[in-house]
């Protein structure tokens, strides 16, 4: 019934909840509402917001699309975004932490499994297999655990933190930014699939300053606005990584057209 106000009436609406572990698969009845009354194509202006405050179970933001947003202050388990194919997830520890968001985990592994589009922000590190199967969607988190970006497609993945071992195993499109503070990158990757190299390029620099502005805008992720206070000199630490499989570099514009938001100067 929530669903039917900005659907019937193209009336933006927020919701606030609790939420437990055992509440799982949370924002797929809402996609599958919205796909029965528009097929693919959202809410279409309207918004449906919908916070939460607690632990979530598996499957958080499952399958949504246009139009939907779930913003989620605490902690979520596997398979975040999981089929999402719009839409976006917002995660941040609660308010009153004061723990350092890129050295705890925040979600678990398999996030974003089999994702077509939308956007996850979220400030804290990923569990294993971040981004696997992700053939579109957008993505910033402050670490990652082994095997992250494995068999992704498309889309855009932004690491601020330090990743596992294997990055990139079976990537075959898609781009990925990782910080690189420690060093241990080079150790880290795929290098038989994929290829890293510096940003030299001031479209990448433009394009991956947008996405963790609109991550720190977000999330007020404190680890996102460190990055920004010095952008110049912490630049010189990101990775860009593609698949070795392109002929040629991708710019950001190739694979994403719609997953940043206008930056605030």
């Amino acid at each position: 019934d929530l669903i039917r106000k900005p659907l019937e009436k193209g009336v933006s609406i927020v919701r606030e909840y609790t939420i437990r572990n055992t509440n799982r698969t949370i924002g797929a009845r809402a996609a599958g509402e919205v796909a029965l009354w528009r097929g693919n194509r959202g809410l279409q202006g309207a918004t449906a917001e919908f916070r939460f405050t607690g632990s979530a179970g598996q499957s958080f933001g499952a399958f949504l699309t246009d139009g939907l947003r779930l913003v989620l202050e605490g902690e979520a388990n596997d398979y975040v975004g999981k089929g999402m194919g719009g839409g976006e997830v917002i995660i941040r520890p609660p308010r009153s932490s004061e723990f350092a968001t890129h050295e705890n985990t925040i979600m678990g592994n398999a996030v974003l499994y089999g994702a077509t589009a939308g956007r996850l922000f979220a400030a804290g590190r990923a569990g294993e297999r971040f981004c696997v199967r992700n053939s579109g969607a957008t993505a910033v988190v402050e670490g990652v655990g082994d095997h992250g970006c494995e068999y992704m497609t498309g889309g855009v993945a932004v690491i601020l933190g330090e990743t596992g071992r294997n990055f990139g195993a079976g990537m075959t499109n898609g781009i990925a930014y990782v910080y690189d503070l420690a060093g241990r990158f080079e150790h880290r990757y795929n290098p038989e699939l994929v290829r890293i190299e510096r940003l030299g390029d001031a479209e990448d620099s433009h394009f991956l300053r947008r996405l963790v502005l609109n991550h720190a805008e977000k999330t007020g992720s404190p680890r996102a606005w460190d990055l920004l206070e010095n952008w110049s000199l912490n630049l010189m630490y990101f990775w860009k990584v593609e698949p070795r499989s392109k002929a040629k570099p991708q710019s950001p514009q190739e694979i994403s057209t719609a997953s940043v938001e206008p930056a605030r100067v």
